[in-house]
């Protein structure tokens, strides 16, 4: 029994040489896309929420403001780990921090951050 070869040409990229089908639909959205740079920050942004030990760090932050310590003992890791994650979630204006005499609490940077790491456990709780 002879197999079937599919050849890939060129006509089997994702380039579209055609007019659009929904002409309306991509002039539409086409007047309002955000520049490159706007989706570069944005995917930055969800990669640094992409690894565990931030996010499990981000979860305790929703709950309570901590300090390194705190974090340390709760999570049972180091206090330069713990320290150097949270330099990754600040550069990303994800958690921001205050001084207390010689403690720096940390929390989550604000309501917006709150709402799409709530939306986040939503959506996978579902």
């Amino acid at each position: 029994m002879a197999h079937e070869h599919h050849i890939h040409t060129h006509e089997d990229t994702c380039t579209c040489e055609t007019a659009a089908i929904h002409e309306n639909v991509v002039n539409h959205v086409k007047e309002d896309f955000p520049p490159l740079e706007t989706f570069s920050e944005l995917a930055l942004f969800f990669k640094v929420l992409g690894d565990p030990t931030r996010t499990r760090i981000m979860w305790a932050l929703e709950q309570h403001e901590m300090c390194v310590s705190d974090l340390c003992v709760l999570l049972n890791m180091t206090k330069s780990a713990i320290s150097h994650q949270l330099a990754l979630l600040r550069q990303a204006n994800l958690v921001k921090n205050r001084r207390e005499g010689k403690t720096i609490y940390y929390s989550l940077s604000d309501d917006h951050v709150k709402k799409l790491f709530e939306a986040g456990f939503e959506h996978i709780n579902e």
